[in-house]
């Protein structure tokens, strides 16, 4: 061999080494750990899916049809937040940003694009065939990415990570087959699949605990609690729009407006109001919060397409009534007190009295459902002094704190 030759064979080797590096994973007490714009960009895309399970649940719900509608958005928003969960976990503990890591990000937000352009068919003709596809499409790419860690690792973490890969295949054969079975079938085989797919991560942490980083993983599911609280914050903005437009029904657009606003502030301010990093240190604490999560990303969704419904109503481009409409918001709202409570808030509150402040707001939003084209309005409002009332009694607490000899 030529001394050219070498030193072409050589650059050709140092060139590889630079696009693609080794996978290990990143240590857990990295200084400085933020989001990354790969992520910010992967997360954007799932604007468009939530965005789309949103509206087909805004239309089931309006045409009198609101289990149909439940039913479709918890199996489309189970989709949508379980691929969302796995990219953002493996993510947090082998993201080293190379050429393949990068790739294989691409294809899954393309997955996250198919999994969208499929919600209509879902929710309009039970045909998950689309939706399944660009599931599917995501998790191969993960797949892809746990062979990659397992390559880069070494012993009980090089089994972890084939562990996961082989989980993700199984599962995924499942879904494939689904496609391909009656509707029947679909309905009875979702759960399983779906309890089957919650699995992997519980299997393969047993053998060995990734690496993933606390702050950064508060962080990135505080992200997507802002993306599903932008959904309602967009159906608010709509309403606005649509009571400046209409004059004939600012009367009754403007209170779902201003209660629509209200209830999304409170449910920024309850949802950031601890520093959730440090309780989620271990696997222990992180499965039940971050399973639990899904309640709180859906409700959160839920509540934009419940204010959505509520502007049709009044405006009478719907078949259902004035309480129908209002449960559509106070429903999900409720709901998110009250799983924010349950899964991310309870473990910082000490007392009785603060442990019982989101569940009684959560009863309160529920029994305003009745207060006609004011329901909305007052349940902002009950929100609202939910978190006045949690500020004053964390203010006290701190103060007694700082009393106490």
């Amino acid at each position: 061999m030529t001394r050219s030759t070498q030193a072409e064979a050589g650059h050709e080797s140092a060139l590889s080494s630079a696009l693609v590096t080794r996978m290990q994973a990143r240590r857990r007490d990295e200084e400085h750990r933020a989001a990354t714009p790969l992520e910010l960009f992967f997360d954007l895309s799932f604007v468009v899916a939530v965005a789309q399970a949103g509206q087909q649940l805004v239309h089931a719900v309006a045409d009198g049809r609101p289990w149909h509608g439940v039913s479709g958005y918890l199996l489309v928003f189970f989709a949508i937040w379980w691929a969302w969960v796995n990219f953002s976990w493996f993510g947090s503990a082998y993201d080293n940003d190379d050429v393949l890591y990068r790739l294989a990000t691409l294809v899954q937000i393309a997955g996250v694009l198919v999994l969208a352009a499929g919600v209509p068919r879902a929710f309009q003709r039970n045909d998950f065939a689309v939706a399944v596809l660009g599931y599917v499409i995501m998790r191969v790419a993960q797949t892809t990415q746990w062979l990659r860690a397992a390559r880069g690792e070494t012993g009980a973490a090089r089994k972890a990570a084939r562990a996961y890969a082989a989980g993700l295949v199984l599962v995924q054969f499942g879904w494939v087959l689904l496609i391909l079975a009656p509707h029947e079938v679909w309905v009875w085989g979702f759960g399983p699949l779906g309890v089957a797919d919650m699995a992997v991560p519980a299997i393969a942490e047993r053998i060995h605990h990734t690496s993933w980083h606390p702050r950064h993983i508060a962080e990135r599911y505080g992200l997507f609690t802002i993306i599903t609280l932008g959904e309602s914050v967009s159906a608010a903005t709509i309403a606005v729009q649509t009571a400046l437009d209409d004059h004939a029904q600012v009367g009754a657009l403007l209170p779902i407006a201003a209660g629509g606003l209200i209830i999304v502030f409170a449910a920024y301010w309850i949802y950031f109001a601890v520093p959730i990093h440090d309780y989620v240190r271990s696997n222990q604490q992180a499965f039940g919060w971050g399973y639990g999560h899904y309640l709180i990303f859906g409700s959160a969704a839920a509540i934009g397409a419940g204010l959505a419904v509520a502007v049709q109503q009044v405006t009478h481009h719907s078949r259902i009534s004035a309480n129908t409409a209002a449960f559509a918001v106070t429903i999900p709202t409720a709901l998110y007190l009250a799983t924010v409570w349950l899964v991310h808030l309870r473990h910082f509150k000490s007392g009785l009295l603060r442990q019982a402040v989101l569940p009684c707001g959560a009863l309160l939003v529920l029994a305003v459902s009745f207060a006609g084209r004011w329901a909305v309005l007052t349940a902002g409002l009950v929100a609202a002094a939910t978190v006045a009332v949690g500020v004053i009694l964390a203010a006290r607490a701190q103060l007694r704190r700082t009393d106490a000899p």
